[in-house]
């Protein structure tokens, strides 16, 4: 069977321009005090965790799914830049800003692959399937998981309180409540030590 010459450069194109998901920095600082993770690094350890933690989901999930929706639930930010979870101002522009970018860097792929994968990424925007929750429970304690483990210091750089963290948690127990439990005992011992303001 003869390739599709025009598929796989459409192919190649979209994969040579997810590469710069790598360039992206996030709030977030890794483990021992390390530099700043970017999008890439935060999809591989959700990609990771997902498979490792799936017990605890409140539901079956399609573990697959929830490993390429945790992959691709950032590559808008290509084009959208990240959206600091507590910045309320930037909030305001995101949804916007990542629809414009899913319509442009979706748009690259064969149509088929880009409907697919754009079908996935809105799944998981709009947080209604057990893999959605669940990809989503992974978004948010991986961060929370990572900033724990240097001393809350990424929460108290921002002056980040107990209510936007609770605010911005407010469906994780919808996608693991074993998970999330456990995420608020990292809120209170966070409180006790001051990194994060009550």
């Amino acid at each position: 069977m003869e390739m599709d010459q025009e598929r796989f450069r459409k192919q190649l194109a979209f994969i040579l321009e997810i590469d710069k998901e790598k360039n992206i920095l996030r709030q977030t600082h890794l483990t021992g005090h390390g530099r700043r993770e970017d999008d890439a690094d935060h999809a591989w350890h959700l990609a990771v965790m997902t498979w490792i933690l799936r017990e605890y989901s409140n539901q079956e999930i399609d573990i697959v799914r929830t490993i390429l929706m945790v992959l691709i639930h950032d590559i808008v930010e290509i084009d959208a830049g990240d959206t600091y979870a507590y910045d309320a101002e930037a909030k305001k522009t995101e949804a916007d800003r990542e629809m414009k970018a899913a319509e442009r860097i979706f748009g690259l792929l064969p149509e088929d692959q880009g409907r697919k994968l754009r079908e996935i990424w809105e799944e998981f925007d709009a947080y209604e399937t057990p893999e959605a929750r669940f990809a989503h429970v992974m978004d948010n304690f991986q961060p929370m998981l990572l900033n724990n483990s240097n001393g809350g210091g990424d929460w108290r750089e921002h002056g980040v309180n107990q209510s936007q963290v609770r605010q911005r948690n407010a469906k994780t127990g919808t996608g693991s409540e074993e998970i999330w439990s456990y995420m608020q005992e990292i809120l209170a011992a966070n409180i006790r030590k001051g990194s994060l303001k009550p």
